[in-house]
Parts: structure tokens; C-alpha cells; sequence
């Protein structure tokens, strides 16, 4: 197995993430009040998500994630999508960051709005950005929110069957990396373990935590931690759409317990409420650049943004990156 992830940093020495997906495609005009999110966009909008990858690639992001977060074949299948329409929106969501890569490689020029940062080209000597597929925990299906709390009762055999249809399609598809996100509880990620194991194919595994020690539903982070350390498939472990101020500690937690990269993408630090369906509360004052470099000081080998956080963000920590 080739290990993209270990790869990249240890050419690079730091790998920059993107940032919120369905927060650049809302802000394109697609319309994801929807129990889908950004995966509504697969049906509705997908030239939205070349653009939006476009825009993540040309503010500095090394890597970026598909729009199959909250795309599961239950959710299709409330749409009237059967089993092949839903595997063909799957793939094409791959396609659609491979294109957006090409794209970009290639120095044509995505639209690019007054506000955020002018278009760019990689340079000569930047490796490929990869691309990851993105695998949302059962609580993004169920679109209530749960994936802030990990509160679903399903064993590690009953979220592997969940999974398993979406991620066997993934696998197949060209994606460098498998990326399991937002994972809140022990269960899903041993669930996650064993499907990489199973695949054969390079995963990394970021988590919901509730605090600087524990993950969403409550469980040790570190004892999450501990599993993934133990499959080889699992290259990189993460923390993401968490308020920045619990980066540091998680970084720290994470280390105790694994050799492997840490990436780190917190979201702007607003809450999200599930009922009104909606971010709330102020947004933690930050510095985008210089908590990037204190998160690199502290152990983490790759930093970008989750919810709320869009190019302008990414562009910050790649400048920090490259000083």
C-alpha cells in the first residue's frame, strides 16, 4: 500500500488542507438547506463543486475532499436514485476533483470573485495536490446533528454494514485517501478500521471531540486514537469541525498515542444547531496564519478548515506554510 499522505509531508514537510465545502458552494448560491448538504449538489449543481475545489486549489490547498460527506445510498434513495444512479454520483464526485486538479495543474483560470485571492499557479517544484474522499459518520445521514454527539446506538458490526456499500464504491474510485470525518464515537472508528483494513486502502480517520480529551459521545480520544494507530491502513489521524481553541490539546492527546501525521481542520468556531439548522454564536477571534504555525509547533502536519472556513483561511495558513 502507498501511503500518499506520508508521502506529501515528507517531501513537503506540511501538508495544507481545504476548507468547508458546502460553505464555498453556498457561497457559489447552492441552496443546501436539505437532509443531502453538499451531496445535493452532485444532483443540482456539479460544476458548483469543480468551482469550488478550483477555489480551495488556487488559495494553496495541497489536498482536497470530495463532496460524499453526507452522500449515502439511504440518502439517495429518499430522492428516488437507485443503487447504480447513486454509484455513478459517487464516482463522478471523484471525477469531479480529479478534474478540478487537472484543471488546475493545467493553469486555466476558475471565476474568482473580488473577495478572495487572486487565481494562482502551482509552482514548478509542488507535487499533485491529492484528492480524498470524503466519508461522513452515520450521524450526517441521519442530518439531526448526532454527529456532534455520537448518540446513535449502533454497534461497530451495524455502522460497518452502513458504510460498507458507500465505501466499497469509493475504494474503487481514483482518490489518493479515503478521509472519515467528523467520527464522534469508539464504535464508528473501530467500523472504519476494519473497512480500511478490509479495502486495502489508505485512510485517514479525523474526529468530532466534545473537548480537549474526549470525543463527541464522550469516549477517551486517545483510546480512538489507539486504534487507529494499530491498523497499518489508517495513515493520518485527525480532528476536525472542532473550535479551534480545542486544537492544541487535541494535537497533544493524539500524540501520546500514535506516530502517525496528525491534521487538524476546525471550523470557525460557531455552533451548529440542529433544529433551527443553522450556525450560531460568534465565530473564535483568529489569526488564521499564526494558529497554523503554533498548531505546526505543536505537532500538527497538516492544517486547513472545515465548516464556515473558505478559501481566504486557506490562503492564510498556505502563506504561513511556505515562509
Amino acid at each position: 500500500m502507498t501511503d500518499p499522505i506520508r508521502d506529501f509531508i515528507e517531501r513537503e514537510g506540511f501538508l495544507v488542507l481545504d476548507g468547508g465545502l458546502a460553505t464555498e458552494l453556498e457561497a457559489l448560491g447552492c441552496d443546501l438547506d436539505d437532509p443531502l448538504w453538499s451531496a445535493r449538489a452532485l444532483i443540482e449543481a456539479p460544476e458548483a463543486i469543480r468551482t469550488a475545489h478550483r477555489r480551495f486549489l488556487e488559495a494553496g490547498a495541497d489536498c482536497i475532499a470530495t463532496a460524499t460527506y453526507q452522500a449515502t445510498f439511504e440518502g439517495f434513495a429518499s430522492r428516488g436514485l437507485d443503487a447504480a444512479a447513486t454509484t455513478r454520483l459517487l464516482r463522478d464526485s471523484v471525477d469531479l476533483a480529479i478534474s478540478a486538479r487537472a484543471d488546475f495543474l493545467g493553469g486555466s483560470v476558475a471565476p474568482d470573485p473580488d473577495d478572495l485571492p487572486p487565481a494562482g499557479q502551482p509552482p514548478a517544484s509542488r507535487p499533485p495536490p491529492l484528492v480524498a474522499a470524503s466519508i461522513g459518520p452515520y450521524g450526517a445521514y441521519l442530518a439531526d446533528g448526532s454527529e456532534y454527539t455520537g448518540d446513535y446506538g449502533l454497534s461497530a458490526a451495524e455502522l460497518y454494514d452502513f458504510h460498507a456499500p458507500r465505501w466499497e464504491v469509493l475504494a474503487e474510485t481514483e482518490a489518493d485517501v479515503l478521509a472519515c470525518e467528523t467520527t464522534p464515537s469508539v464504535e464508528e472508528t473501530r467500523a472504519y478500521c476494519r473497512l480500511a483494513a478490509v479495502s486495502h486502502r489508505p485512510t485517514w480517520i479525523s474526529f468530532q471531540c466534545r473537548d480537549g480529551a474526549r470525543l463527541a459521545d464522550g469516549a477517551p480520544f486517545e483510546t480512538a486514537v489507539a486504534l487507529c494507530e494499530a491498523e497499518p491502513h489508517v495513515v493520518a489521524i485527525g480532528v476536525n469541525c472542532v473550535d479551534p481553541r480545542l486544537v492544541a490539546p487535541l494535537i497533544h492527546a493524539a500524540r501520546r498515542a500514535t506516530g502517525k501525521p496528525i491534521l487538524v481542520y476546525p471550523n470557525s468556531g460557531e455552533e451548529w444547531d440542529a433544529e433551527a439548522k443553522r450556525w450560531t454564536g460568534p465565530a473564535t477571534p483568529l489569526d488564521w496564519a499564526r494558529s497554523a504555525a503554533e498548531w505546526r509547533r505543536e505537532g500538527a502536519d497538516g492544517v486547513g478548515g472545515c465548516c464556515r472556513v473558505g478559501p481566504a483561511e486557506i490562503a492564510a495558513i498556505r502563506a504561513d506554510a511556505v515562509r
